[in-house]
């Protein structure tokens, strides 16, 4: 039977087919923490169970050590599509966090050569994830998403400062209501990391977002979640909507897509699902 395609162009769909490919699915995903945060916040915010269960195999924690090394912890299967989360030291600044960050990437890709790497944080992990990518470059990761980060800083991290480490008159009452009122253990951890707090702070000529966000970033694909509950301008009780949007980043104007979301600030197994949806996105 005679084709009903003219040779020249079946030729012509032939070679296109031959040079053209959509961009591979990131076949390797980094879950990144946020403050006070550790490798098992996605699991127990569901996130690790909803991503498995489409298909994505739990490949272990990334740790830092006393020692200098990066070390994987709860080691699990790899497949097809693997996925890591990492446990940063939270109360170090957010650049020695960021260094580490580079580190367990560099690890997982050695264990995965060649093939592409989604980073996902969520709220500070947003944040250190952009300054791994700035400080060490993209190497892998071809694809960002951040979960409700504070890329132009928050007020609240000044008000923690305040009310863990403030002085004057009212100084102590102030610093024992504010143990009573969010526990010993989360009080001792906030006084403890007044550095990262610092580096949360509001962008200004003289800190560190202030640097951050007008240096080139890599030239790969950002998204930004932003939570939305109505709070004032939008935005969630700890982070105003327009710091979660990496497009008022001046040095990313233009090159993120915003997915509004109309979640609070903590994760939950429903971000597996825009995860997936973004990385389809691109991939498409």
């Amino acid at each position: 039977m005679k084709s009903l395609i003219p040779a020249r162009l079946l030729a012509a769909l032939l070679f296109l087919l031959l040079i053209w490919s959509p961009a591979a699915p990131a076949s390797v995903m980094v879950l990144v923490h946020g403050y006070l945060g550790d490798g098992q916040s996605f699991h127990k915010a569901g996130v690790v169970d909803a991503l498995t269960a489409a298909g994505w195999h739990y490949g272990g924690d990334w740790r830092y050590s006393q020692d200098g090394k990066v070390r994987l912890a709860r080691a699990g299967e790899t497949g097809e599509r693997t996925i890591y989360t990492v446990s940063l030291p939270v109360s170090a600044p957010l650049a020695l966090q960021a260094d580490w960050l580079s580190a367990m990437i560099r690890s997982a890709a050695n264990r995965h050569p060649d093939q592409p790497v989604v980073l996902v944080g969520h709220s500070a992990g947003g944040v250190v994830s952009r300054l791994s990518l700035v400080r060490g470059g993209a190497g892998p990761v071809e694809h960002l998403i951040t979960i409700a980060s504070p890329h132009l800083g928050t007020v609240r991290a000044l008000q923690a400062l305040e009310a863990t480490h403030g002085g004057g008159m009212f100084g102590p009452v102030r610093r024992i209501l504010t143990r009573q009122a969010v526990g010993g253990s989360t009080y001792d951890a906030i006084r403890n990391s007044p550095a990262v707090l610092v580096d949360l702070a509001p962008p200004t000529q003289h800190n560190l977002l202030g640097w951050l966000n007008v240096q080139d970033h890599p030239d790969i694909t950002y998204d930004a979640v932003v939570r939305n509950t109505d709070f004032r301008m939008g935005g969630d009780i700890l982070i105003p909507a327009y710091s979660q949007d990496l497009n008022q980043v001046p040095a990313l104007r233009g090159r993120a897509t915003v997915i509004a979301s109309p979640l609070e600030h903590s994760l939950t197994a429903e971000d597996a699902r825009l995860i997936l949806q973004r990385i389809a996105a691109r991939a498409g």
